[in-house]
């Protein structure tokens, strides 16, 4: 089963491919993505990166949490599941 990683404080010149290739280091990298802003098309300095087994994310969270990347320290751990979001103070018909 494949463990998905939130890795923050990411510089906004890292790109996914860069993401990808740095967590292969760790095992297999089944994908990588790097949250974007709607507004700006500028990354938000996070994204995800979800490796095939939970060793691998376990690697991954020990060799990059707390390193360097692209001139930046990030943080890496497992990803949190999606807290859900209010109604977004609208009427309600």
């Amino acid at each position: 089963m494949a463990k998905k990683l939130y890795v923050g404080g990411l510089s906004y010149d890292t790109t996914e491919a860069t993401l990808k290739e740095t967590f292969a280091e760790a095992g297999t990298v089944e994908s990588a993505t790097i949250i974007i802003d709607k507004m700006t098309n500028r990354s938000k300095g996070f994204g995800f990166v979800e490796m095939s087994t939970d060793e691998e994310a376990q690697k991954a969270i020990e060799m990059f949490d707390g390193k360097e990347l692209d001139g930046r320290t990030v943080k890496v751990n497992e990803a949190k599941p999606m807290e859900p979001r209010g109604n977004g103070g609208g009427k309600r018909w």
